[in-house]
């Protein structure tokens, strides 16, 4: 028997559903496929490495302006902001908001060659090229929303935040939505969604934890054989890593160790003056990256300690010095249960016919999640593959169901934080 909240999110839904500006709003996502598309074309053929998102922000804020928002602005990191304002709007309010958002970065290097090749497959437009589907389809899906409920123009119970947010992927760590939320904006979110991908029958209601470090031994170098003695920057750094893989991790709460790359030395006969790695730990527990930060911290010290107490020459041509260097921290999280997003998600679903999976991810929601808020990453419709590589690509087929269940979600948590 459904819950009691869940029936009223599901009345909620319907009520929302059967306005007339929301017939509007869907009217223009079923009619403007080819618009949508061609900003998604537009917006993937404009590179967007990690920390290189500028040209692809001014295009977006170009577009928020055409769309009708108000108050579109670029942000101190980068992120580009727009705003739909209840009709009742008091500049001075400091009431609640709901953010919808989408990240503009890529995970391809400066210099990837784009081209992005649109065919047809079984009857839907077919996008291919890097980044097509992760990020374009939801950086075109946060502009179809845009558009729709302007051009329906929806008087929203609550002012409705339009962000595409700079630093999502690899070592940008979340640097744009973290920003969000340490802005005067911060305490005034109700709810966030973002947009992240393809599909329309999973929600990441779970944030993978990760914790990412770069550690750097290093020592004078030398000759190795008439510097014999000296002690070894590589050899210290073989017996740390040695030592943290025999570290046992769990299968529950699922965590994950890895060592990504090592490089150091000049060549096979001299002794290196320095050797770095860089290490990955992956966990839905807080804990756990916590207890294998300190397995680290401790394996690479005892490994140093240990090269200096028993090199010959340590005393006379100098010691190894190590740093550890966080170069990631994403924070572990899970929506609850009877969370009052998840409630609606479930009654979107239901008026829509669909059948949401949650499931595990490392997404912008793990920033709101981490802090309690409201907060679910879905696909912006559509299907995709290849995410990450040269051959990534999207298709538009089923686009206006999945765009159709984040615009009801959206209103539904309008509809909800005017009450909190």
């Amino acid at each position: 028997m459904p819950s009691a909240s869940r029936t009223s999110a599901f009345a909620r839904v319907n009520t929302l559903a059967g306005k007339r500006p929301t017939h509007a709003a869907f009217a223009w996502l079923h009619g403007n496929p080819k618009t949508i598309m061609d900003w998604q074309m537009e917006v993937v053929a404009i590179p967007a490495p990690p920390f290189g998102e500028q040209a692809r922000a001014a295009w977006l804020a170009d577009r928020f302006v055409e769309a009708g928002l108000t108050d579109v602005h670029t942000d101190d990191v980068g992120n580009v902001l727009g705003f739909i304002y209840p009709s009742s709007h008091n500049v001075e309010s400091t009431g609640h908001i709901v953010v919808v958002s989408a990240h503009l970065d890529t995970v391809f290097p400066a210099g990837t060659r784009i081209h992005p090749s649109l065919t047809q497959k079984d009857g839907s437009d077919r996008l291919e090229a890097p980044g097509a589907c992760d990020n374009g389809a939801g950086i075109a899906g946060l502009l179809a929303l845009a558009r729709a409920l302007v051009h329906a123009q929806v008087d929203v119970p609550v002012p409705l935040l339009f962000v595409g947010n700079v630093g999502e992927e690899g070592e940008g760590d979340l640097r744009g939505i973290r920003h969000l939320y340490l802005s005067p904006l911060a305490g005034r979110i109700a709810a966030h969604i973002v947009l992240d991908g393809a599909g329309a029958d999973s929600a990441v209601t779970q944030a993978l934890g990760s914790r990412r470090f770069q550690v750097t031994v290093s020592g004078p170098g030398g000759h190795s054989f008439t510097d014999a003695g000296t002690p070894n920057p590589i050899a210290a750094l073989a017996t740390a890593l040695g030592a943290l893989n025999k570290i046992s991790v769990p299968e529950e709460p699922r965590t994950t160790m890895n060592f990504g790359t090592i490089h150091g030395g000049t060549s096979v006969n001299s002794i290196p003056e320095r050797a770095v790695a860089s290490i990955d730990f992956r966990s839905t527990s807080a804990d756990e990256l916590l207890r294998l930060e300190v397995a680290l911290h401790r394996a690479v010290e005892d490994a140093v300690e240990f090269a200096n107490a028993h090199a010959p020459a340590a005393s006379a041509r100098g010691k190894l010095v190590l740093t550890i260097q966080k170069i990631g921290d994403r924070p572990a999280a899970q929506l609850p249960h009877d969370s009052p997003i998840l409630e609606a998600l479930h009654a979107v679903d239901r008026r829509l016919d669909l059948k949401t999976t949650v499931r595990l991810g490392s997404t912008d929601a793990n920033v709101p999640l981490s802090l309690h808020i409201p907060a679910v990453s879905v696909g912006a419709g559509g299907d995709g593959g290849g995410a990450h590589t040269l051959g990534e690509w999207y298709s538009a087929k089923d686009r206006e169901l999945g765009l159709k269940r984040a615009l009801l979600l959206t209103l539904a948590m309008l509809d909800w934080a005017a009450e909190q």
